[in-house]
């Protein structure tokens, strides 16, 4: 066989941690993976620490104590960055490997998303392929699907559940009934939670995602300084409970969405009803809706992390590479890419999921429906629920659809109502 499938192709492994490992397993089992025919053989490796205690053994490997030389080394002929973080060694190691010209595959969803832009003229200006698969929903083709399979359709919107550590202590939460301090110093213990969780529950972590499919599906550059994010650190066992009463299940939800106005990202924990699949997708899955002008739903579903899934979708990249595939990096020839028009999220339309802690006591439900519909806000359902220890009684409404800016008005209105001792909680019902 002639061409570049068939030759040997030397890859440099810039991080040894979960991913490092499962990919170097799988690249050991299967050096011939590729459909098209060629091998994959080690032609370097990088970590922070040589001596750190592993599953595998590198003691036959090349090693590099800078990624950057291991990036730039004339033994190596594609470069896979799985350090992390959107600058420091792993953005300086990829500007590297594409200013020499060498094909870069990443499961970095900071860096790209943060530098996406960048990056991609880089590689377009240098001939090199910059691939990221795994950096969204680990071994499910999320971005393949925007990326290929959906390029002769419109996108209107993206949004799903991708952050499993926040699925995970959702999930034990309501099946526990476990408050959110315990249920993520539990999931901390297993490893499925960070020692600083921030990135995970702060929302950071799927913004990045979002921000990406979002420049997927619209043919922009990643624009995640615009994302809304809210993360789950404020969700109560209180609401997870009284939002599975009204028939939901609160989910983070990351959603991206297209309208004339531009383009609204947004990360926030909202309530999915308990039939719909991302009710349904508990754990530490993944899942997605693409909707298409001509196609309409497409929904994914699977592993968001683990060794096996994410070394499988960094593969996936690396026999792109080795068959010669060429496209660019956003959809669109990098010189044209330009940052999407946010709009401003108190414009937007939705329903909402509404929590008051009141004192008991006449009047006030008559108040606080009173208030809303001064403000323009239609009551879809009501519930008034006594809960134990809850410190007062929680009232709990679900809206029609209203603007934003129109319902968190009502909301400041009736935090200073006398009878409401706590401030008031405001979900979205996922519009999905």
């Amino acid at each position: 066989m002639t061409g570049p499938a068939a030759k040997t192709w030397r890859v440099g492994i810039a991080g040894l941690g979960t991913v490092g490992a499962g990919l170097l397993n799988l690249l050991s089992d299967r050096p011939e993976f590729a459909p098209a025919g060629g091998r994959v053989a080690i032609g370097g490796v990088s970590a922070r620490s040589r001596s750190r205690p592993r599953p595998f053994d590198i003691s036959n490997l090349p090693w590099f104590d800078d990624p950057v030389a291991l990036a730039t080394s004339s033994e190596v002929d594609l470069f896979v960055e799985l350090i992390g973080g959107s600058d420091g060694p792993a953005k300086a190691a990829v500007e590297a490997a594409l200013a020499a010209g060498k094909p870069v595959v990443t499961a970095n969803k900071a860096l790209i998303a943060e530098h996406g832009a960048e990056l991609a003229a880089l590689a377009e200006q240098r001939g090199a392929p910059l691939l990221f698969e795994a950096a969204v929903m680990g071994g499910t083709p999320a971005v393949k699907m925007l990326r290929e399979a959906m390029v002769g359709d419109e996108i209107k919107s993206v949004a799903g559940i991708l952050n499993g550590t926040c699925n995970y202590i959702l999930t034990e939460m309501e099946a526990t009934g476990r408050p959110f301090a315990e249920v993520l110093a539990e999931a901390q213990r297993l490893g499925y939670a960070e020692a600083d969780p921030t990135m995970d529950v702060g929302g950071f972590d799927a913004a990045h995602k979002i921000s990406i499919l979002a420049a997927l599906a619209f043919g922009c550059a990643p624009n995640f300084a615009a994302a809304e994010i809210e993360g789950i650190d404020q969700v109560e066992l209180l609401d997870i409970r009284l939002a599975r009463d009204l028939g939901y299940r609160i989910k983070l939800v990351a959603s991206a969405d297209r309208s004339p106005d531009g383009v609204l990202v947004r990360v926030h924990p909202s309530l999915a009803p308990l039939s719909h699949p991302l009710a349904q997708a508990g754990g530490a899955l993944n899942a997605l809706f693409i909707e298409g002008a001509r196609i309409g739903r497409i929904f994914l579903q699977g592993p968001g992390a683990g060794a096996g899934p994410t070394a499988a979708a960094v593969a996936a990249d690396i026999a792109d590479v080795m068959t010669g595939a060429v496209r660019p990096v956003f959809q669109a020839p990098a010189a044209t890419l330009a940052a999407f028009t946010p709009v401003e999220p108190s414009k937007s339309v939705g329903r909402a999921y509404l929590r008051f802690l009141v004192r008991d006591e006449p009047g006030v439900i008559a108040a606080v429906s009173e208030t809303l519909a001064e403000a323009g806000v239609s009551i879809e359902s009501f519930l008034q629920k006594p809960v134990e220890d809850a410190g007062g009684v929680p009232i709990v409404l679900t809206t029609h659809a209203v603007a934003e800016s129109v319902l968190k008005a009502a909301i400041e209105r009736i935090a200073g109502l006398p009878a409401v001792i706590d401030r008031p909680r405001l979900l979205r019902i996922a519009r999905i």
